[in-house]
């Protein structure tokens, strides 16, 4: 197991389907976990995941799951990684348990369902009206000065994920967005991508208290073989509980990633394989001016191999 290095399964955006999609029908081991997956669901997850509409859908959650893990396995048997940490940002938190061996895979697919589920549910009924809006290019201090506005009107904002030093995401009430993309714009900033369902904000704690105990005692996790380290501090979990509670707590605290590189650079880490479908956490400066990052993505592993040439 190399200590020097660390897999990192990444938070969840849209896909490229073509590009997820041929690596989950080509790849041995993706085609293994997608018909593992559909027998766990009762039904055929590809087909529902190629028909679905929404980028967030309960099927294309599970499908992301499976393409992270299957290309952390192909990581594995084709380039040799064999990674002594684990990350999961965000969404990966769940990968994260099942490749480090806290939680088995066919659980993790029941769950990200049953979440997905739970979040719509959740979200249309008792907490409507709040997104998660990603920008980049907006210092630290300009963006407290545009909080400071939303303060000062006494709208509610949480800031959910600091992705790097100038590139972070902010829970808002729809209905502020258009004025907070504007003042973005204004500052210089850049506006990425709004996600609805919303996440990583203390007031989702009715969330967060409803899936402990409705969803979690069917779940079995025992302690990882690989430490994980948490999204939301750099800290290490090394017990059962410790990935049980850092996944719960993924509804109601912030993902730090410049945190999780300062605690990966501490633990001696040098080399990150990014396995999954990653527009994110693998690409920006904080982690790329740190480690020596390989992109473990479907392009990668579908990218024909070159064969010896006789001389």
């Amino acid at each position: 197991m190399e200590s020097d290095s660390a897999i990192v399964f990444p938070g969840m955006g849209p896909q490229d389907f073509p590009a997820v999609g041929k690596f989950l029908l080509i790849d041995p081991g993706a085609r293994e976990l997608v018909e593992q997956a559909s027998d766990t669901l009762g039904y055929p997850l590809f087909e529902r995941w190629r028909d679905s509409a929404g980028d967030y859908a309960e099927e294309a959650q599970v499908a992301f799951l499976v393409a992270c893990l299957a290309l952390a396995r192909w990581a594995g048997d084709r380039l040799g990684a064999d990674p002594g940490h684990c990350v999961g940002a965000s969404f990966g938190g769940k990968a994260a348990a099942v490749h480090a061996g806290a939680l088995d895979f066919p659980a993790a697919v029941r769950l990200t369902a049953q979440l997905a589920r739970y979040e719509h549910r959740y979200f249309t009924e008792e907490h409507p009206g709040i997104v998660t809006h990603s920008f980049a290019r907006l210092p630290q201090e300009v963006l407290k000065e545009i909080l400071a506005e939303l303060e000062a009107e006494r709208q509610w904002y949480e800031l959910s994920c600091q992705v790097d030093h100038d590139f972070a995401m902010v829970s808002l009430r729809a209905e502020r967005l258009e004025w907070f993309q504007g003042r973005i714009r204004a500052a210089g900033g850049l506006p990425l991508y709004t996600m609805d369902p919303p996440m990583h904000a203390s007031v989702f704690r009715p969330l967060r208290d409803r899936v402990e105990a409705e969803l979690f005692p069917s779940l079995r996790f025992t302690d990882p073989v690989i430490p994980v380290v948490a999204d939301q501090d750099g800290s290490v979990r090394t017990t059962a509980d410790g990935v049980r509670t850092m996944l719960l707590d993924g509804f109601v605290r912030s993902v730090r990633w410049p945190e999780v590189v300062d605690g990966l650079l501490g633990l001696g880490v040098r080399d990150l394989y990014v396995a999954g479908p990653d527009r994110l956490f693998g690409r920006v400066p904080v982690t790329t001016r740190s480690f020596r990052v390989t992109a473990v993505d479907p392009r990668l592993a579908l990218r024909p191999r070159q064969r010896a040439t006789i001389p």
